[in-house]
């Protein structure tokens, strides 16, 4: 009779393992396109007992850390190739590089209003349309400065933004490290698992870090690799600081973390890199070119006479140095009859106007022409722009193959839970079958022993 009670009692505990079982598989197929979520199964063991027989163990996660930590760090790089390509392409539009508009077609323009009015150098309309035509030079530097200017002011916005979104996830990190604090048994909790893992994976794409598991499940986050972010229940803000020249960000505490997190990966790591130092490298080169032209082109007017036969008694370009020439750069009140075309040894002729219009063709910007040093500059951010451009692709491709890779061997595959499904419900039926045959016995024992008594 012993052994029958304990059969029995050890099928019906297969059956409520098996219910659980069946629970597992249902929660997984439901979070199947849960962020976050892996695959869980349940663990069985042999019990204990003498008696035997089956008993339900703890979940078992699929979560690979090296394959979490692999999409992570190409969805870092992805993130700062994509808001590169996204900013660097603003400017494109600026740098016409065909000759025949922009800076190029103005130059162009200028030196040839110089060689016409060396045609005839007393002529008060072609000394006019040089002033127009230098009016023009100037005009189409400010409108290039400008356009660096704003995308460099959309971009602190950029950064705003995205300093914003690191604190939202910071602190969704954080209050999910609380629930795990909170929740007894946390680690056999897939729901909160899947939230964090699913935070971590968007700030990866934002920011640079290193996550730190601890032994209660929590993470802690530190961005740059060094900065606290969040610490258990607590999350600690970063901010963006455009006080100075050069955007910084600061930690909870006010200390400059910059130089961690500028041309690292993420989105703030690109924004950084791009207002700091990419668009005041081509501010410089813009400078360069637009100061050594006004100051050869002033210099050279300023060896001249004018119209009157007296030197220039003002220049043709001015700007404001420390306020960016490009952006400043415009022209004086001279007049038609100030335009110094004649030489000082032959007042009345055209020398000056010649000297001046061969000035297009001289090496005057560290060896280079002002129109080949300013498509120079639009090749630098042609290139720049086809490099994040092609950068992008390449990591999209790259951050896709990573998540494929821990799709098939962490995510719930619908074929796979339908093929344990039906395992465990043969099993099950067959417990259910014991059951009723154990019952059946046992029913059969007890009115044996009662006739025989």
């Amino acid at each position: 009779m012993g052994s029958l009670t304990t059969a029995l009692v050890n099928s019906a505990s297969a059956l409520q393992v098996y219910d659980q079982v069946f629970n597992v598989i249902e929660n997984n197929v439901t979070n199947a396109n849960t962020p976050g979520y892996v695959d869980q199964n349940l663990s069985l063991v042999a019990s204990a007992g003498a008696e035997g027989g089956l008993v339900a163990g703890p979940l078992v996660s699929s979560r690979s850390t090296y394959l979490d930590q692999a999409v992570r760090t190409q969805t870092e790089q992805l993130g700062n190739a994509q808001q590169t390509a996204s900013d660097l392409s603003q400017i494109q539009a600026l740098f016409d590089t065909t000759g025949q508009a922009g800076v190029p077609g103005a130059l162009t323009a200028f030196f040839s209003s110089v060689s016409q009015l060396s045609v005839n150098p007393n002529d008060q309309p072609s000394r006019q349309s040089v002033i127009t035509a230098a009016q023009g030079v100037a005009q189409q530097f400010n409108q290039n400065a400008i356009g660096i200017q704003q995308t460099s002011s959309n971009v602190n916005a950029e950064t705003s933004g995205t300093v914003a979104s690191i604190n939202n996830m910071a602190t969704q990190i954080a209050t999910v490290n609380q629930q795990y604090q909170n929740t007894p048994d946390a680690a056999q909790n897939p729901g909160l698992d899947a939230q964090l893992n699913s935070a971590l994976d968007q700030l990866s794409q934002l920011v640079s870090y290193t996550a730190i598991k601890t032994s209660n499940g929590t993470y802690n986050v530190y961005i740059g690799g060094q900065t606290p972010l969040v610490m258990g229940a607590q999350s600690y803000a970063i901010s963006a600081n455009f006080s100075s020249a050069q955007t910084a960000i600061d930690d909870s505490q006010g200390n400059d973390i910059t130089a961690e997190l500028q041309n690292n990966g993420g989105t703030l790591g690109s924004t950084l890199q791009t207002t700091n130092v990419t668009l005041p490298g081509y501010m410089s080169s813009l400078n360069t070119i637009a100061q050594t032209f006004a100051d050869t082109v002033n210099t050279a007017l300023s060896q001249g006479v004018d119209s009157n036969g007296n030197p220039p008694a003002v220049n043709l370009f001015q700007y404001n140095a420390a306020q960016g020439v490009a952006a400043t750069l415009s022209i004086t009140d001279i007049s038609p009859a100030q335009i110094a075309a004649a030489s000082a040894t032959a007042p009345g002729g055209n020398g000056n106007a010649l000297a001046i219009a061969r000035l297009a063709n001289q090496p005057e910007v560290n060896g280079s022409t002002y129109t080949q040093a300013y498509g120079a500059l639009g090749g630098q951010v042609g290139q720049d722009i086809a490099t994040a451009q092609q950068e992008q692709t390449t990591q999209q491709n790259l951050v896709d193959q990573a998540q494929e890779t821990r799709s098939a061997a962490t995510g719930v595959s619908l074929d796979a839970e339908a093929a344990q499904m039906i395992q465990f419900q043969q099993a099950y039926q067959a417990a259910g079958e014991l059951v009723a045959t154990l019952d059946t016995m046992t029913q059969t024992l007890i009115t044996m022993v009662q006739a025989a008594t």
